[in-house]
């Protein structure tokens, strides 16, 4: 059964930094591309980041680019997303998402290619 649990959301206040982490089990880490989802309140679920299998490749929303880093660890089959310089337009329902694909370096951004999705950790950023 393939489980991706996150953690590390929370409150924080205006420029603070948050650090989230997407623990997987049940697959093949290395076989998947990661990346993180965010949905507000009242609107959809949009692309913030995401990284290919082995790291060498990473993407970002233009709202999180410059701000955020996606990272992952292979050996503990775990993907972050450090986010600094927080604003209150970050507070959102965050989701850890995983693509299977056969290539090394892609990462997508279209959330209709991923094949399994966590839970959600909520993030809220106070002004």
């Amino acid at each position: 059964q393939v489980q991706l649990v996150e953690s590390g959301g929370g409150l924080v206040q205006t420029g603070g930094s948050l650090r989230l982490s997407c623990a997987a089990s049940g697959l093949t880490f290395t076989i998947y591309t990661m990346g993180w989802f965010r949905q507000a309140p009242g609107k959809e679920r949009v692309f913030v980041a995401a990284i290919s299998r082995i790291g060498g490749l990473t993407s970002y929303a233009d709202s999180a680019r410059g701000r955020f880093t996606i990272s992952r660890d292979n050996a503990k089959s775990t993907v972050y997303l450090q986010m600094n310089s927080m604003t209150p337009e970050d507070t959102a329902i965050y989701y850890c998402a995983a693509y299977r694909t056969s290539s090394i370096e892609t990462s997508r951004a279209d959330s209709r290619d991923y094949n399994f999705w966590g839970q959600g950790t909520q993030v809220a950023v106070s002004s």
